[in-house]
């Protein structure tokens, strides 16, 4: 009865630290003092404690991590994008097809202005996160807590989606304050393979002929014939062969499956501080998911995700993230979304394929290939998602698709300390940068199209 009579009292507390953490590094001494670490560290909230359980330690740091990327998408919002003219276009464009399940309202309604997304961080985000608290109470027939789960969700949240937009607040705030490094070029599909290629990384082979025409079979009059200039000859079309999938990935597939690719996620410490040379061991792989796409699919786009264990290769269970892409408002009628997946999937579904206890063949192999590229290719870049094809070409068996800057780990599982270690010292960093370009009244000039 204590219990359930103190429960209130607790959320509202757990809410107004949440509030009071996202506004000190919004408006208040956090947004104009250092970013310290740890038992150093001036955020008032969450304050680490000798008496901290590891849980209770990794807990604080995940949240007060979290409270400054919240609040940094307020500053980088008008401000030039790696990738598109503002951070706000590319944030718009990330959301346009994203929804909170159940919801089927795409997130980027939320965004299209900062004062509009400062009332959904506000209102909405504690509501859901009290919501998504309660029902899985119920789920799992009132065995968790409703106040661990409401603090978990809304100041420390361990699910895809905020890791990934932890990502792009990284890599735009990084990229920004060191007037987009180079890199980041590598976003390109073009420049990926070009540099690649000049630098001996194995990337999807493509084909060098100035361009192509495909014509229909039937059609006459001139119509049914597209002609397309290759990116090698200055146009906008790569041009390549279809890549098939090896022999091993395909006995983990049905029929009629696409090229499915391995996502690797790789950090690079050589980003922190671009005055210092790269070293050895500066970059390091952080996950591997198998995308295993589905039965008639043109991409692996629509696949089940089956994580992997990068030390042994072994392949754990399979989830999937199509719930977050369900859009309409029918979404909210019951059974118009599931609200939550697990890695319960051990066979594909589409045939009942076994895949889960599988080992890939070669896994340090394949870490090594993305540890090198990205020291290779993009060392001044944080953090990387890259697409990893195993094939039937002998010639190059392992090749990389593409990279990519703003990228989320898929589900895969993780070595959070180590993540949380590195966005702690890259925002240290970023915060200290940030300040002295405020010192100096640094112009920050949007890219015109």
């Amino acid at each position: 009865m204590g219990q359930a009579l103190s429960l209130p009292f607790r959320l509202a507390n757990t809410t107004l630290s949440f509030y009071g953490g996202l506004f000190h590094y919004l408006l208040g001494a956090g947004r104009t003092s250092p970013y310290k670490l740890d038992g150093d560290s001036t955020f008032p909230y969450f304050r680490p404690s000798p008496s901290d359980t590891e849980e209770d330690a990794m807990f604080k740091q995940n949240a007060r991590i979290h409270l400054f990327q919240l609040a940094s998408n307020f500053y980088l919002y008008n401000k030039p994008h790696y990738r598109k003219g503002t951070y706000r276009e590319d944030l718009i464009d990330n959301l346009r097809n994203v929804a909170i399940p159940g919801t089927g309202l795409p997130l980027s309604m939320f965004v299209r202005d900062r004062l509009t997304a400062l009332g959904f961080l506000m209102t909405a985000y504690p509501a859901v996160s009290l919501v998504a608290s309660v029902h899985k109470w119920i789920k799992t027939k009132f065995e968790s807590s409703i106040s661990k789960e409401f603090a978990t969700r809304l100041c420390a949240p361990d699910d895809w989606f905020n890791y990934w937009r932890m990502n792009c607040v990284a890599v735009g705030f990084q990229s920004l304050m060191n007037d987009m490094p180079k890199g980041y070029e590598m976003e390109n599909k073009w420049t990926f393979l070009d540099e690649g290629a000049k630098l001996g990384v194995p990337i999807s082979p493509f084909l060098k002929t100035p361009g192509i025409v495909v014509k229909h079979r039937n059609e006459e009059g001139g119509m049914g014939i597209y002609f397309y200039k290759n990116a090698t000859d200055g146009g906008d079309w790569i041009i390549q062969e279809r890549i098939e999938n090896s022999e091993w990935v395909q006995s983990c597939l049905p029929p009629n499956a696409p090229l499915s690719t391995f996502r690797v996620i790789t950090q690079s410490r050589a980003s922190i501080d671009l005055a210092k040379e790269p070293q050895e061991g500066d970059v390091t792989a952080l996950s591997c998911v198998f995308r295993a796409g589905r039965a008639n699919a043109e991409t692996d786009h629509s696949s089940i995700l089956f994580d992997i264990d990068p030390k042994t290769g072994v392949l754990g269970g399979g989830t999937t993230n199509d719930h977050w892409y369900k859009l309409g408002l029918y979404r909210t009628l019951p059974g118009g979304c599931t609200w939550r997946s697990h890695h319960d999937y051990t066979h594909h579904p589409d045939g009942n394929v076994p895949v889960t206890g599988k080992t890939v063949p070669d896994i340090k192999g394949m870490l090594h290939l993305v540890e090198d590229a990205h020291m290779k290719m993009c060392p001044d870049v944080p953090l990387c998602g890259w697409d990893v094809v195993l094939s039937t070409d002998k010639k190059v068996p392992v090749c990389l698709l593409e990279v990519n800057q703003s990228c989320n780990f898929f589900r895969g599982r993780f070595d959070k300390k180590q993540y949380l270690n590195f966005m702690d010292e890259l925002f240290a960093k970023v915060q200290a940068q940030r300040l002295t370009a405020d010192a100096e009244k640094k112009k920050f000039k949007v890219k015109v199209a």
